[in-house]
């Protein structure tokens, strides 16, 4: 998917210069040839272009790369990990890259407050080490995590698989380090749980995907660390008989149920068809499947999940069970699960929805929307997958077996009306944890409450008079 327009104003040699000068030599990339993994994302929907990427080292390089580009109307595309699937990440229109991967310092973790303060490029995954190195927990966990970067997931609001029990990027977040539009610094950095001295300010800031300013740091809640965990693969008809599980599996487990994932028969399918090292852990298929896991402070979640699985299959719930006997066949059960987004592509053509609908709408939805979308393109095969937990399904839709791969995605803001008009009439949402960026940017004013969207616009020309901060993108 190509938006590409005339770049408003080419960037001038001495423009250039200026900002070589923050950032220094090394860090001012001009070479197309190098430019390129910063201008094309990973599933090569969205190719962009741009005459310089900087790469500051800190805040007040990032700060003076603001300033300049505010006087000269500069446009600047912040960029974490690049692993954004919406295209808010990619200079469209030959923007300026800001890359914050040299952001990369955890300046301090205090596990009396239980936080974590790091910069906006450290990665996610080295996140998480850095809490388990200190016995605790930054649960945030999502298929990217050893790329994406923190500040990415706090400007998308990441949700992932944790998101059931921990909540999403948002709710991980006590404060923030935010450069604005104009080069100034807000510092809201915050241990505090509480602090009622006015406006939440760091909460806009998230979610806005770089559109109102530059994270350049955040302090992170961290978490007790779990001292055991169990994982099951569940087999079952359908998932109406999934949302009884979960309705059993909290019940029983409360707070302990941190993942409760729904696999479609054909998701599973491809995913052992054509991911690495990836087998089916039953015996025999199943029209449905949770992966379901319980972390628990003590020394037993075995228990519970056994009495859940028992009683599921005493009320016929389920058909069939595996509890993973080992951190290897646990491993086993969540690589199946975290292959199904690209165990698609030898499939063809993809056209995928991030949605959410209120848990109980699940089942429905899936009826509704499957109906709908082979209606509209006979032979379509939807793929659905995603958190149950919390009414978060990524619904894709795979194209017919031999059909026309271009032609197919041709056709994706026909399929995008069919599932969207299923999505909001059941109190959906449009995008569930991949953010908005360009490729729902347009139908947003349409799903989205018009006084809301006014207020969205006022703030964006408050903070960003000159729109010099990923224009293009949200809004």
């Amino acid at each position: 998917m190509n938006i590409n327009k005339p770049a408003t104003p080419p960037l001038a040699p001495e423009l250039i210069e200026q900002f070589r000068k923050i950032v220094g030599e090394r860090h001012a990339i001009t070479d197309a040839a190098d430019i390129e993994a910063y201008v094309t994302e990973e599933r090569n929907l969205f190719h962009g272009r741009s005459p310089l990427v900087l790469r500051p080292g800190s805040t007040a390089e990032v700060s003076e790369i603001c300033k300049l580009a505010s006087v000269h109307k500069i446009a600047l595309v912040p960029q974490g990990g690049n692993t954004g699937l919406v295209g808010g990440q990619t200079p469209h229109n030959g923007e300026v890259v800001v890359s914050l991967r040299r952001l990369d310092k955890i300046r301090e973790v205090d596990t009396a407050s239980n936080t974590m303060t790091c910069e906006a490029g450290v990665v996610l995954q080295i996140a998480q080490q850095k809490a388990s190195d200190v016995d605790r927990l930054f649960p945030l966990s999502l298929g990217a995590e050893g790329s994406c970067t923190i500040g990415g997931n706090l400007s998308t609001n990441a949700g992932g698989t944790a998101a059931l029990a921990y909540g999403v990027a948002r709710e991980m977040a006590l404060g923030l380090e935010v450069v604005l539009a104009d080069g100034r610094v807000l510092n809201v950095l915050s241990k505090l749980k509480k602090d009622n001295t006015g406006y939440n300010l760091h909460n806009l800031f998230i979610g806005a995907e770089g559109t109102l300013g530059i994270i350049t740091a955040a302090t992170l809640k961290l978490f007790p660390k779990p001292r055991a965990v169990e994982t099951a693969f569940v087999g079952l008809k359908s998932p109406a008989a999934a949302l009884k599980l979960l309705t059993i599996a909290q019940g029983e487990a409360a707070n302990a149920l941190t993942s409760f994932e729904l696999l479609s028969e054909m998701a599973v399918d491809f995913s052992v068809r054509h991911g690495i090292d990836v087998r089916d852990p039953l015996a025999e298929k199943h029209p449905w499947y949770v992966l379901m896991e319980l972390s628990s402070p003590g020394d037993d979640a075995r228990t519970p999940l056994e009495t859940i699985l028992t009683r599921a299959m005493e009320e016929e719930i389920v058909d069939d069970a595996v509890i993973a006997a080992n951190l290897s066949q646990r491993n086993g059960f969540w690589k199946l699960r975290e292959e199904m987004s690209s165990a698609q592509k030898p499939e063809g053509g993809s056209i995928k929805h991030d949605i959410s609908v209120p848990v109980a709408a699940v089942p429905a939805f899936i009826d509704e929307a499957n109906a709908a979308v082979v209606k509209l393109i006979p032979g379509a095969r939807p793929v659905p997958f995603g958190h149950l937990g919390d009414g978060n399904l990524h619904y894709n839709i795979s194209q017919p077996i031999g059909a026309d791969t271009a032609d197919y995605l041709a056709r994706w803001h026909e399929m995008n009306a069919v599932v969207f008009e299923i999505v909001l009439r059941m109190g959906g949402s449009i995008s569930a944890e991949h953010g908005i960026g360009v490729l729902k940017r347009d139908e947003l004013p349409e799903v989205k409450d018009k006084t809301a969207i006014e207020l969205m616009r006022a703030i964006k020309a408050m903070l960003d008079p000159h729109g010099i901060m990923n224009p293009g993108k949200v809004l």
